[in-house]
């Protein structure tokens, strides 16, 4: 037997191992110290082999459907967890959990180096001594940053001092004008700290705004005020109330884990001089019995990446979890100094704990109202998927006789569209199938930073949905896809008339269900919502062509030529960045002259 025979050869290294089912699929990514010691824990081997009998019901239903398995030999147990969560984020195994977060989180910053300093975002660390770093902040880092500019008398934009005089800045009483006026040290730093303790204190500047809020109400203002009244909202979104005060200038990164059967949630909070200024928070789908260990690395691993933070803190974490030791170790490599990990028992760091566990609870709580999740369930029954899809992408690609090809992906959670989570793509593909093939491997190739969903959905028929299978097949990513296309009448899919009926196309079979029924009205729901947002994008993009094209044509370029260029060089950003002897090698030096001047 080949898998017991891989079992048997396997070396007592470092590395990570890989469990496939009978038609290929992957099971399970782990890592190990010792490969041989880890693998053979699973398995007992008389009389014959078979899952060890200690196993979780999760585990040994794992094994029960391993057929074959691969392994890779790395240096380190570290070398192990790298490669580890690499593979699971890219791959998505049916057994791992997957937390899908690919966001940085902004701080703000001051460089106290500068003459006269400005406050402004960053997501990783700026290479200065003389940084003062406030955050991280889940939402509203952009909210803080222009309320402090709204409040406090400082430069306004980066580039005020260098014009040496007067701005409409100081003229309305936002900035105090030291790029004429000799504005004093003291008195600049004045409005730094009042900024500074706007920053640090959220509810003394939503004090303030409201306070902006109410003039511009009693002026008539109504526009402004409502900016602010949204503003605030967004600025308070983040907070979590809490009486916890340390009265120190202590930090801490706080993560808490909490689950239902089929949901899982990570609280984040962050506590920044003994106060909470904000949290953050993501839901974790359940496939099979939840593992506490597996998650708590995910999230840390996840969390930090491989960038040190620009503020170091201390982490509280809910519960011990296996791999404590190796996330610290791993954590203090990225940190560059010793990372601390522990499970508070008692005092103020518990309380901490404390209110986590219950803002996670209530996530769950709130969950399970608005994820939709029996219509979900039906779809999976239906289309016999793997997962429940409580995310889901769709895709769809729109042009005008081969102009402005794009493609667009848009996403389904937790009830809802995930507009930040959509993406749109320009594409040099001429024919449906060939943009679709070029949309979908753009998307695969971008795993590694942003995870698989639990399910693509496809404006098109058989024939796209074979293709998908086949692209995911090739990069080793087993997921489950459905497509829906209008019902051919005379060989036209008359989507406009209405007078066709969707089809939903599985692996297995097609549906034609009634227009009444729930699962097709998502569906088409989820396709039409990918259509807008593919021909919304078309038509920008169609605009801006326009745009370029009648540019050149009013310098002399004829419309011919500017569609010579445009299929030599694929796009007018490309054609911008190339040399006048590149254009010269399809049209004249004049042209090429022209085009290089125009694009300066």
């Amino acid at each position: 037997m080949q898998l017991l025979e891989t079992i048997k050869q396997l070396p007592s290294s470092a590395g990570i191992y890989q469990y496939f089912d009978k038609n290929g699929h992957l099971l399970y990514v782990g890592k190990a110290k010792n490969l041989a010691n880890r693998v053979k824990s699973y398995w007992k081997f008389t009389p014959k082999l078979g899952a060890n009998t200690n196993l979780s019901v999760r585990i040994k239903k794992m094994i029960e459907q391993t057929v074959s398995m691969n392994y890779i030999v790395v240096n380190s147990e570290h070398d192990a967890l790298i490669l580890e969560n690499s593979l699971i984020k890219q791959l998505n195994p049916k057994y791992n959990i997957l937390l899908r977060d690919d966001k940085t989180y902004p701080y703000i910053y001051i460089d106290n180096s500068q003459e006269y300093p400005r406050f402004e975002i960053t997501r990783k660390i700026i290479k200065s001594k003389d940084i003062t770093y406030f955050g991280p902040y889940s939402v509203g880092a952009r909210d803080i940053l222009n309320s402090i500019y709204e409040i406090c008398k400082l430069v306004q934009k980066k580039g005020s001092l260098k014009s040496k005089k007067l701005c409409l800045y100081y003229q309305i009483e936002k900035c105090l004008g030291p790029c004429e006026l000799p504005v004093s040290k003291e008195r600049y730093q004045k409005e730094i700290d009042l900024a500074t303790k706007l920053i640090k204190n959220k509810t003394f500047l939503t004090k303030k705004l409201k306070e902006r809020m109410n003039f511009y109400a009693q002026e008539l203002r109504f526009e402004e005020a409502g900016e602010l009244r949204d503003r605030i909202e967004r600025i308070e979104r983040s907070e979590i109330k809490s009486d916890i005060d340390f009265a120190t200038d202590e930090n801490y990164d706080i993560f808490v884990i909490e689950h239902s059967p089929k949901r899982a949630v990570v609280v984040r909070i962050f506590m920044r001089h003994g106060k909470i200024i904000s949290s953050t928070h993501n839901y974790i789908n359940i496939n099979e019995e939840f593992n506490i260990n597996e998650a708590y690395s995910r999230a840390l691993i996840d969390f930090y990446k491989d960038e040190k933070p620009p503020i170091v803190a201390p982490i509280l974490v809910a519960d011990m979890f296996d791999d404590l030791a190796l996330i610290e170790a791993h954590l203090s490599k990225i940190f560059e100094k010793k990372a601390s990990i522990s499970v508070p028992q008692r005092g103020k760091k518990k309380d901490l704990i404390t209110l986590a566990k219950l803002n996670a609870a209530e996530l769950l709580s709130r969950e399970t109202n608005i994820s939709n999740t029996e219509i979900l369930e039906d779809i999976q029954d239906l289309c016999k998927l793997e997962r429940v899809p409580l995310r889901i992408e769709t895709f769809d690609n729109s042009h005008m006789a081969g102009v402005a090809t794009v493609g667009a992906m848009i996403v389904y959670e937790n009830g809802r569209f995930d507009k930040k989570s959509y993406r749109t793509y320009h594409l040099n593909a001429k024919d449906e199938y060939a943009q679709m093939r070029e949309t979908l491997s753009r998307r695969v190739a971008s795993f590694a930073k942003n995870s698989p969903p639990d399910l693509w959905i496809l404006d098109g028929g058989a024939t796209l949905l074979k293709l998908a299978l086949e692209i995911l097949e090739s990069n080793g990513v087993f997921l489950d896809v459905i497509a829906i296309s209008k019902e051919k009448v005379d060989a036209k899919a008359h989507r406009a008339k209405g007078k066709a009926n969707d089809i939903i196309y599985t692996k297995e079979e097609a549906f034609r269900l009634k227009n009444s029924d729930k699962r097709l009205q998502f569906v088409q729901n989820l396709r039409d919502e990918s259509h807008r947002a593919a021909i919304t994008f078309h038509k920008k993009t169609k605009l801006k062509l326009d745009q370029e094209s009648k540019l050149l044509n009013l310098n002399g370029i004829s419309p011919a030529k500017v569609q010579k260029l445009l299929n030599h060089f694929g796009t007018f950003e490309a054609l911008k960045n190339v040399t006048q002897d590149d254009i010269s090698s399809l049209l004249n030096t004049k042209d090429a002259k022209t085009i290089k001047n125009i694009y300066k």
